[in-house]
């Protein structure tokens, strides 16, 4: 039994210290900084590129969205990678004024193979596209998005991760639960660690990548989670990310339980991925870089799945003991409080914090801050499941609505 609680008290301090680091990080996004200055006043031509399948519904949208921009119409072009789709998708996209690039590929369908094989024939053909933005086939762009990340372009950032809404955060507990997800991500994240000097994410959609940065390998990724397997990749390299607040994409997310289970699931699977291929050369890094950015970037890859896993072996480790009458039913009760009100209650308070400092309207959304903790609290379900059982298929989500840019603006 001593020995149980020794390994206990091991545990509790790593957990502790973990998350404490964690807190500190985040209250950097509450320092405001001053603007990096401007090293090349140009304006960049760029490429926005759209990996769409079966997306008929909403690509035109997007298009829409993007021909709006407050920026030189002849230096941005509209890509549309028409993957595997069996609609109209193409045909839709060419009406709405995009280049459309048709592939098929049955075996390769994934986002990041879409990626790979379009940018490898602008490489080849050496394009004439100072840089270029990824987007999702369901987003929507602001007017300004071009115009600011060309501004990150001319500070001299490379990599430059767009500030992620939401279409569609009053639709459904679920949608709402993103939306907090994503705005907690954007400010105690993404912000605090721009602000840092540290790393920021690529984050999915909504993101510039400097045209040249990717030239000597293409775009070389492997896993289901395409965004932070790049960005790893970069962290390794002793590379930053920026942070682009004012670059923003609005984002459909789904509404249903079950779909959002499924893409959770993927994104799940995806992490596994990249922590089974990047957790040693992380630490390698930062063995070699000797710089906060690596540990920071390699606190990223331990600190989810296997923090969870480490919170799983302290419970088990509390009621071994209790069963062991170790430590009484009141003690054990403290301990499993000690677990959950961080994980389920303590998430309530930073959401409306977070809303609060980013002016999100809190009332429309009470009925997803009542249901974060179950939101967060199924993730947590879909991380033990795939401990097991990592399922690794697709599923569509299914668009309920026909929303523009005229509708979140």
């Amino acid at each position: 039994m001593v020995y149980l609680y020794v390994l206990q008290q091991a545990l509790v301090w790593i957990v502790t210290i973990f998350w404490l680091y964690q807190l500190i990080v985040s209250i950097c996004s509450l320092v405001k900084l001053k603007d990096k200055p401007i090293l090349e006043d140009k304006q960049n031509r760029f490429m926005a590129i759209i990996p769409a399948h079966n997306e008929e519904s909403v690509i035109a949208n997007l298009i829409d969205s993007l021909k709006r921009q407050n920026y030189p119409k002849e230096l941005l072009d509209i890509y549309v990678i028409a993957d595997n789709c069996t609609d109209k998708t193409a045909e839709i996209a060419k009406n709405a004024g995009a280049i459309v690039f048709e592939r098929f590929d049955e075996k390769n369908k994934t986002k990041g193979h879409a990626l790979k094989w379009f940018l490898n024939k602008k490489i080849e053909e050496d394009a004439p596209y100072d840089a270029f933005c990824v987007f999702d086939a369901d987003n929507i762009a602001h007017e300004d998005f071009i115009k600011n990340m060309n501004k990150k372009l001319c500070q001299g950032e490379d990599v430059v991760q767009g500030y992620r809404d939401i279409k569609n955060p009053t639709d459904s507990w679920i949608s709402a639960g993103y939306a907090i997800f994503y705005w907690t991500m954007n400010r105690f994240y993404h912000l605090a660690r721009y602000n840092l000097g540290l790393s920021p994410l690529i984050n999915g959609t909504g993101f510039m990548v400097k045209f040249d940065v990717i030239k000597p390998t293409g775009w070389d990724t492997k896993t289901l989670t395409e965004d932070i397997e790049f960005s790893l990749k970069r962290i390794i390299a002793g590379k930053k990310l920026g942070w682009a607040t004012d670059a923003i994409v609005y984002d459909e997310q789904p509404v249903g339980f079950k779909q959002s289970w499924s893409q959770r699931s993927r994104w799940t699977v995806g992490h596994m991925q990249c922590i089974q291929n990047y957790t040693k050369d992380l630490a390698t890094a930062t063995k070699e870089h000797k710089t906060l950015m690596n540990f920071d970037g390699l606190l990223y890859i331990v600190g989810s799945i296997p923090m969870f896993v480490l919170t799983l072996v302290l419970l088990a480790i509390n009621f071994i003991m209790f069963i062991g009458n170790g430590i009484t039913a009141w003690e054990l009760f403290e301990n499993i409080l000690r677990y959950l009100i961080p994980t389920f209650l303590l998430p309530i308070g930073t959401a409306i914090l977070i809303m609060v400092l980013d002016r999100k309207p809190i009332k429309p959304m009470w009925k997803g801050l009542v249901c974060y903790p179950l939101f967060l609290g199924s993730w947590l379900l879909i991380n033990f499941k795939c401990l097991f059982k990592r399922d690794t298929s697709w599923e569509k989500i299914e668009h309920v609505r026909d929303i523009k840019i005229n509708d979140v603006a």
